[in-house]
């Protein structure tokens, strides 16, 4: 049961940190904070990930707070989903194609970018 206390948490701090950023101002229709996020997110997923791979003392219950609980409520895979979907739709596919790849290319490399930070890329 305490697991669930972890995600919980974790989730509403990443939900309560998307909001933050959704609110920030922005002057074109390109969906730039979703991206902005998903790239944090990504790297912060990648950071956690190689710090527990070092430290594997309580990690389960830190792997719940931050990869599904904060992460899990702070990215915003489905949110880019859609938008792209909405590019598409209404017939920016350059828009949307570009923005579909530079999230995929971004978000790897914020992963990579992660675990190397936290050391665990040699």
């Amino acid at each position: 049961m305490p697991g669930i206390i972890y995600v919980g948490l974790g989730g509403a701090v990443g939900a309560i940190a998307r909001y933050g950023i959704s609110l920030l101002p922005s002057k074109t229709m390109f969906p730039v904070w979703t991206l902005v996020t998903n790239f944090a997110g990504a790297l912060l997923i990648g950071f956690v990930t190689g710090m527990l791979a070092m430290n594997s003392e309580n990690a389960q219950n830190t792997a719940l707070f931050w990869k599904t609980g904060v992460c899990g409520g702070f990215t915003t895979f489905s949110t880019f989903s859609l938008e792209t979907l909405g590019l598409l739709e209404r017939g920016e596919v350059f828009t949307g194609t570009i923005y579909a790849v530079l999230s995929v290319v971004l978000c790897l490399a914020g992963v990579y970018a992660g675990r190397a930070i936290s050391g665990m890329m040699k």
